[in-house]
């Protein structure tokens, strides 16, 4: 399959990417990001788009591709809500509705985050926006749209852009005991078996991405 994915400067994205380029599934990954993200790999191509709620004459090139994993996002940590609201909702959706233009039969997986608000009228902020983004995801016609809710994730080996830094794969073990969590690798495994196969629901859970995974 042909991905396209976002966030690859980020920690999950970076991940997801890695899992990307290391499977006999991909054949070729188009990475979006507003800056180069270090990784140099024969399937891998990269588009700068400053803004990805106007991507111009950009969007032309993204046409042709099977799958998005859209995994770029923000900590709302000191944010307001209308600021994030533009990171989290607005250029989701505006990205994802040029996607569908030009890919309608292609599959998307949005990475949300365990706890997101799906009803859209809870007290918590960030889990609010969040699930508004979800829904507005999910009516788009696209072949399929799957919201993915991981919670803590253990770093791809080779990784630069992690949270935390060393010191979260080596707590993870210990973290993973109170939180629920998985290697970030089988996030990317999920996403292309999505993508590939399709996934029973739209949202997913942590044991759901687990399971979907392991197929």
């Amino acid at each position: 399959m042909k991905v396209i994915l976002t966030g690859a400067t980020g920690m999950v994205g970076e991940g997801v990417l890695l899992v990307c380029l290391e499977s006999p599934e991909v054949e070729s990954v188009l990475s979006v990001s507003r800056r180069p993200c270090g990784v140099t790999h024969a399937k891998l191509r990269e588009l700068l788009a400053p803004n990805f709620r106007e991507l111009g004459a950009a969007e032309g090139e993204l046409a042709g591709y099977d799958a998005c994993f859209y995994c770029a996002g923000i900590s709302s940590l000191g944010m307001s809500e209308a600021d994030y609201t533009v990171v989290t909702y607005d250029t989701p959706v505006a990205f994802a509705t040029a996607l569908s233009r030009q890919n309608p039969g292609m599959t998307l997986v949005h990475v949300s985050g365990r706890s997101t608000d799906g009803t859209e009228q809870g007290k918590v902020m960030w889990a609010r926006v969040k699930g508004k983004a979800e829904n507005a995801l999910m009516r788009l016609p696209f072949k399929a749209v799957y919201n993915f809710r991981p919670a803590l994730m253990k770093p791809v080996p080779g990784q630069k852009h992690v949270k935390g830094g060393p010191l979260i794969a080596i707590l993870y073990p210990l973290l993973k005991l109170v939180f629920p969590g998985m290697p970030l690798a089988d996030v990317g495994r999920a996403m292309i078996n999505a993508a590939k196969s399709g996934a029973p629901k739209q949202v997913l859970e942590v044991a759901d991405i687990r399971e979907l995974a392991a197929k």
